[in-house]
């Protein structure tokens, strides 16, 4: 076969170099003889430019029978891992469809929405929020399996963390506000639920397709409450205005306990919080704003 021109965008390297380091560069470096090793391998035909998210090179692909496709490439960790089990677990109820999986690599076949219909696109921000309502009370219905990373885990280590990174933090309202989220995470971090978490559904994670009007792509799935789950509808297209519309339509459409989901949110704002300390950086002003007004 006659290779394929493999165009690895220059943003994606960048970004894989900034957040990943030696193993990002050297994924980049990889990728593509990697990207030809399973063009040839699945017999697929490279079918238009390629696109890319902050961790993934996706290619539009056709297979031998003219399946319209994408091939997605990433660099495998504990985040990425738990993707294509999540996927084969929805088997295309409300998220993307998963067609063949490299387990070695990550590496996945999906069928090929249209990435020119993003959620975001849609003007109005009340529509979109109540489609990622929608979602993740479907999404959320399934159990976690048992080996998929855990919120329990993740909840434990921020509250470990959080007494080391309110040392950096000079603002006394900001650390106060933080030490508060990090107790309402303290109130509910002994049942950290069970389900299967998307984790990462905001506005660009959503896409249309002939089959259904929206599905949900690029899962970074764990196990735990679902509550965990609305800060990036909140957070995304931010209106401070808009925040208390957002959480009770939100809390509403899934049927979840307000009070154990405002402390699981609070627990998504912290986590952000020690991200960037973590990275040398003053928290999200925005961040900081969301947990004000969901605080009180």
């Amino acid at each position: 076969m006659v290779p394929e021109v493999i165009d690895v965008p220059a943003a994606l390297a960048a970004e894989q170099v900034k957040y990943n380091g030696p193993a990002g560069h050297a994924f980049i470096t990889a990728l593509p003889d990697r990207a030809q090793s399973f063009l040839d391998r699945w017999q697929l035909r490279l079918d238009g430019p390629s696109m890319h998210g902050v961790s993934a090179l996706v290619l539009p692909v056709t297979t031998t029978d003219d399946t319209r496709a994408v091939l997605k490439l990433q660099l495998l960790d504990e985040e990425s891992a738990g993707e294509p089990v999540a996927l084969r677990l929805w088997n295309g109820d409300h998220a993307v469809r998963l067609l063949r999986h490299d387990e070695p690599t990550g590496t996945m076949l999906l069928e090929r929405l249209d990435p020119t219909r993003m959620l975001s696109h849609l003007d109005d921000v009340h529509e979109a929020v109540l489609v990622l309502a929608d979602l993740l009370a479907r999404l959320t219905t399934l159990p976690a399996p048992k080996d998929m990373r855990r919120l329990d885990d993740i909840a434990h280590a921020m509250l470990e963390q959080t007494p080391r990174a309110l040392a950096h933090v000079p603002d006394p309202a900001d650390r106060r506000l933080i030490a508060d989220c990090a107790a309402a995470l303290g109130e509910v971090v002994s049942d950290p639920g069970d389900r299967l978490l998307h984790w990462d559904l905001h506005y660009e994670n959503v896409l249309a397709a002939d089959r259904a009007p929206w599905l949900a792509i690029d899962p970074k799935p764990l196990a735990g409450d679902p509550g965990f789950e609305l800060l990036p509808a909140i957070a995304n297209r931010y209106d401070p205005a808009d925040v208390h519309w957002r959480f009770d339509a939100l809390t509403a459409t899934l049927g979840l306990d307000r009070e154990r989901t405002r402390a699981w949110t609070l627990a998504r704002v912290l986590q952000h919080c020690l991200w960037e300390i973590e990275d040398g950086r003053p928290p999200d002003p925005r961040r900081l704003e969301t947990a004000r007004l969901l605080r009180v």
